[in-house]
């Protein structure tokens, strides 16, 4: 097992909230769908307990109020909890009010399932750029320590293609601050090229993967892994009408990622979110 410690990270949300099925199913119909989070979920619980890892698992309010149960779980194992929004609503599609809101109610499921108020937070999709600052604001304000909501690449749908690609500190107005840790990309020919999450998991052969992450810790960085449980389903609900991108984003390559994610959690040591920031932080006193 390498020695470098990298993030292992969560999306914990239902199968028919992914951006790709986002307009086939209304939000007054999410009760009525087959649910899958809950055995998903409890399948990673099973293989990072095996692994003995802790991760930071991203909650979708939505998530958090209908099953308390399983977010008590999650910290019983000593995981963190962190906050995915409500409805996983793009926040570039929202105002500012509308983001508030919708934060604030994503962190009451949080406080209520768990007792405690979430450190972090990460946007649906990737969906805070240049067009939504603002959303740091209001983070900062409600609370938050730091964001993960920032992927540096170039996608049709997401991506600040020329933001940092490391932590960083932001000041905010009325002397607060927030912390960003970017999604982790593989600088090549010029483009950061995405790695260690979601769909770039899955597609990717392992011994590329493996590769940049070394590559990664070699220059001091950590590698930032996201997953979503619903990537993990071997017989995930099925939706008609896709378009081929549609069904290769959202089924493309799953069962090969149980076996991917054995693989990491094998050859890499791994933090959750808040443990690496308190390092990070210490790290940043140390150099002054």
């Amino acid at each position: 097992m390498d020695k470098a410690v990298n993030l292992l990270t969560v999306d914990c949300e239902e199968w028919f909230v992914a951006e790709a099925l986002a307009s086939h199913h209304s939000r007054d119909e999410w009760d009525r769908l087959t649910s899958t989070v809950v055995k998903n979920s409890r399948r990673l619980l099973d293989m990072f307990y095996h692994y003995d890892v802790k991760a930071t698992w991203f909650i979708l309010g939505w998530v958090a109020e209908r099953h308390q149960d399983l977010l008590q779980e999650i910290a019983n194992e000593g995981h963190e909890i962190a906050c995915h929004s409500y409805y996983h609503r793009r926040v570039d599609m929202m105002t500012p009010d509308e983001f508030r809101m919708d934060t604030r109610r994503a962190v009451s499921a949080i406080i209520q399932a768990t007792g405690n108020m979430p450190f972090g937070f990460r946007a649906p999709s990737w969906s805070i750029n240049t067009n939504v600052t603002w959303a740091f604001e209001i983070l900062a304000e409600l609370g938050f320590i730091y964001d993960s909501s920032v992927f540096p690449i170039k996608h049709d749908i997401y991506g600040v293609p020329h933001g940092p690609r490391h932590t960083f500190k932001m000041k905010i107005d009325n002397d607060k601050t927030l912390y960003e840790i970017p999604a982790s990309t593989y600088r090549l020919l010029g483009k950061n090229i995405p790695v260690a999450g979601g769909g770039y998991l899955r597609h990717s052969p392992y011994w590329y993967t493996r590769q940049v992450i070394r590559s990664l810790n070699k220059r001091g960085r950590p590698a930032l892994v996201y997953i979503h449980p619903w990537e993990l389903d071997p017989d995930p609900p099925r939706v008609e009408g896709l378009s081929a991108v549609q069904k290769f984003r959202t089924y493309g390559s799953t069962s090969l990622l149980t076996h991917k994610l054995n693989s990491i959690l094998r050859d890499f040591q791994f933090t959750t979110m808040i443990e690496y920031l308190d390092g990070f932080r210490q790290q940043q006193i140390g150099f002054r």
